[in-house]
């Protein structure tokens, strides 16, 4: 009995196991579905990193090249303009400028301009303008160009002022205080005006009358001469002697030309090098800040040279794999024939049974004069 009740027991207590109530644990799984969705969204958004810049970087490449676009010297042209007073139409020469800014190509209005007699450049920016381009590009162009056209007989009065009293660039005649900072004067004829003022043969023989003709004679070539001398040192000023309506047009078509391409020249000037953008050499050759990549770069550097093997640049990067290391060398050189010949007895290798070579004194002097020489007009190859 005892036995079975000990058998009925652990048969009750395994029934009791069995028949124990399902518990229930309380986890975050309402909550995984979102974060995994997350998850796989921000998935998505990193799969689509290089897509995205892949497209910005194109977009950046395309604004840049429509901002170079515009900056190419026919844009520019197109958007430059040249107001042109209606007083300088009175003159019968004045046709021929007009005609020259037709077909120049571009803009030119009649406006009334101050001061009268003169011609004005202005630069329509691009709309919108391209952030590509720095500001100092578009800055090139801001500043306003004026030409006034004078007389002759007005710039001799000028003349007069400024040879018999001296004073600072603000008594200069033509300059007020609303001129433009780049101001041009351009005289028309003052040759032939000043050879027309001057006596005759005739009357230099009448006694009569010698006050007179020294009074049309006051103002001569040396007075422009020196009254020139003190506008540019004074005031900055450039004067244009021109003898006809035609040298006039020549002179405008080339300034109005170099106004339009100056934006263009001041971005090039702007930019990298192009032989070495973002530390890669034209030929692919990359040179890390660690100096990986400088010996093939040196390498490169001497076969620049001319009549330089790549068998003979190997034996100087050998000796020398390192710019500095040969500026080193040369100054621990105790005189200037040392260094100039420092590199002739450098052997060079040859393949088959050719006779042994030295890079040679030529080329030693030549690659020593580039790394020591301070001037820049210096002529390396004598041969040239």
């Amino acid at each position: 009995m005892a036995k079975v009740g000990s058998g009925m027991v652990r048969r009750s207590r395994r029934g009791r196991g069995q028949r124990r109530p399902t518990t229930w644990e309380i986890s975050d799984s309402d909550t995984e579905g979102p974060v995994g969705a997350e998850a796989d969204s921000e998935a998505a958004v990193r799969a689509r990193d290089p897509a995205e810049k892949r497209r910005a970087a194109a977009e950046e490449r395309r604004a840049a090249a429509e901002a170079l676009r515009l900056l190419r010297p026919k844009q520019a042209l197109r958007r430059l303009a040249v107001r042109v007073d209606p007083a300088i139409l009175e003159d019968a020469g004045a046709d021929i400028l007009m005609e020259a800014l037709g077909s120049l190509g571009c803009e030119y209005h009649i406006e009334p301009q101050r001061p009268a007699r003169s011609l004005r450049w202005s630069r329509v920016k691009p709309e919108p303008c391209p952030c590509s381009v720095p500001p100092e590009v578009w800055a090139a162009g801001e500043q306003e160009r004026l030409l006034l056209l004078l007389e002759p007989e007005e710039f001799l009065q000028g003349v007069s002022q400024l040879t018999q009293i001296c004073g600072p660039a603000c008594s200069v005649p033509w300059i007020s205080p609303e001129s433009p900072a780049c101001l041009h004067l351009a005289v028309i004829g003052l040759d032939a005006y000043l050879w027309s003022r001057q006596p005759h043969a005739q009357e230099m023989q009448q006694p009569a009358s010698p006050g007179i003709a020294r009074a049309e004679v006051a103002v001569g070539w040396p007075e422009v001469e020196e009254a020139l001398v003190l506008l540019q040192l004074w005031a900055n000023l450039d004067v244009l002697l021109v003898a006809s309506w035609q040298e006039l047009s020549q002179h405008v078509c080339a300034f109005t030309k170099a106004l339009a391409q100056r934006p263009f020249k001041q971005l090039q000037e702007s930019g990298a090098f192009s032989f070495c953008t973002a530390g890669r050499w034209a030929a692919v050759e990359r040179v890390t800040r660690e100096g990986t990549g400088l010996r093939g770069a040196w390498w490169r550097q001497i076969r620049q040279f001319n009549r330089v093997s790549p068998a003979v640049a190997d034996a100087v990067v050998t000796a020398f794999p390192s710019p500095r290391l040969l500026q080193q060398a040369y100054l621990a050189c105790g005189t200037d024939q040392e260094r100039l010949a420092l590199l002739a007895d450098l052997s060079v290798k040859v393949d088959g049974g050719a006779e042994p070579r030295r890079v040679g004194p030529d080329l030693s002097r030549r690659i020593c004069l580039f790394l020591t020489s301070t001037n820049p007009d210096l002529l390396l190859d004598l041969s040239a």
